[in-house]
């Protein structure tokens, strides 16, 4: 048998005829160069709407950033994400003792965040505490719920079992927890919002205790809605009785007022009938009054007229004297002219005669007593006396 251990091993190849020892540890120095090279730069990191993200460079915040793409190089420059989507969260807590020493339990959901862009001097000043609770989900939620149940004993323990559970309590206790957590969680930079109480946990012991106690409320309710239903039903009796009296009161009053009404009203209609022929006298008495100064003053116009007449008609005869001596004295005068001038008196006559006669008159001459014979023009007559001047 042929001895083999002594013949040397050839270094297995690569096609190309590089040794694989050789190629293994040019990958590595390739990676490790790669991961190292990555201290030094960052390129195209993409920050989304959801997201705000932490810049570090040489170990120190840089800067806090919100979404959009981001490029950096340097020392030891690095970028980190942080989410600020809401973390939800649940607590149990099935024994919490009141203010009266009594146990009940408590379940408070809500929802946890980190702080956002507009918070990034939060971020900076607690990212050296609390970076990984920023980067953690679970690690947030778990913290946020131990505080959670630290709030809820705070404000059960200072309230009576009574302003925990029953009625609107609950909204003020909802309150108290939000109020107290959000304290708590301000100290991380966190912030709870839609905290609620969706359930009151109670043993059933309490809860035998608390139907009791209900139970027995709604029968000592009862009896108190029975007694004043009694009351109320005596009330009410009570006030019918009372009603019938003040209606049968009512209507004798209302009687007596509507015959003092209706006597008053006679009256009034009296004492209204008298003002009418009062009112009826005083205008006849008016009327007649008028009717007599009418006639005084017709009497009055009569006799002012009359005297006008007189007055006037006494003028007129004085203007009718001395009209008739003004035309005696022109005759006077005439009559002493005539009879001292007789020639004057012949030629008046005859001007009155000649004016008297016109060129178309005709005049014949006849002795007294002949009646003459008139011939008057026509065709073939010739006229036979000429009354025309020569």
């Amino acid at each position: 048998m042929n001895n083999l251990s002594n013949v040397p091993r050839v270094p297995r190849r690569m096609p190309g005829g590089l040794p694989i020892v050789l190629v293994i540890l040019g990958v590595i120095v390739v990676l490790f160069l790669l991961n190292f090279a990555r201290n030094f730069f960052y390129a195209f990191e993409r920050v989304d709407e959801q997201e705000v993200a932490v810049q570090f460079q040489g170990g120190k915040i840089k800067n806090v950033v919100g979404p959009g793409i981001y490029t950096d190089v340097g020392l030891f420059v690095d970028i980190v994400r942080v989410s600020s989507q809401a973390i939800p969260f649940s607590v149990t807590d099935d024994e919490i003792i009141t203010k009266d020493k009594q146990r009940i339990g408590l379940v408070v959901s809500g929802d946890i965040f980190r702080p956002n862009i507009t918070q990034k001097d939060t971020i900076q000043g607690l990212w050296a505490q609390y970076r990984s609770i920023y980067l953690e989900d679970e690690l947030a939620r778990s913290r946020m719920q131990d505080q959670a149940r630290q709030a809820m004993k705070v404000c059960i323990g200072d309230r009576t079992f009574d302003d925990n559970v029953v009625g609107t309590a609950r909204d003020v206790l909802r309150q108290c927890i939000d109020d107290e957590l959000n304290v708590r969680a301000a100290n991380f930079g966190l912030r709870i919002e839609n905290l609620v109480v969706p359930d009151v946990i109670l043993s059933p012991a309490v809860q035998s205790a608390l139907d009791a106690i209900v139970q027995s409320r709604l029968e000592t309710e009862k009896a108190a809605q029975d007694k004043l239903r009694a009351d109320a039903q005596a009330d009410a009796e009570q006030a019918r009785q009372e009603g019938e009296i003040r209606i049968e009161q009512s209507r004798i009053q209302e009687q007596a007022r509507q015959q003092t009404a209706l006597a008053q009203l006679e009256e009034q209609k009296v004492a209204a009938q008298r003002a009418v022929i009062e009112a009826e006298r005083a205008n006849e008495l008016a009327r007649v009054e008028a009717e007599r100064a009418v006639i005084e003053a017709q009497k009055n116009n009569d006799l002012i007229a009359a005297q006008r007449d007189i007055e006037i008609a006494q003028a007129q005869a004085v203007a009718a004297e001395e009209q008739a001596k003004a035309q005696i004295a022109y005759v006077s005068a005439l009559a002493e002219l005539y009879a001292g001038r007789p020639d004057y008196v012949q030629l008046l006559i005859a001007q009155a005669n000649a004016s008297a006669l016109k060129s178309t008159d005709k005049v014949i001459f006849t002795p007294e007593g002949v009646t003459p014979t008139l011939v008057l023009p026509g065709p073939g007559i010739v006229p036979t006396v000429e009354t025309t001047s020569q």
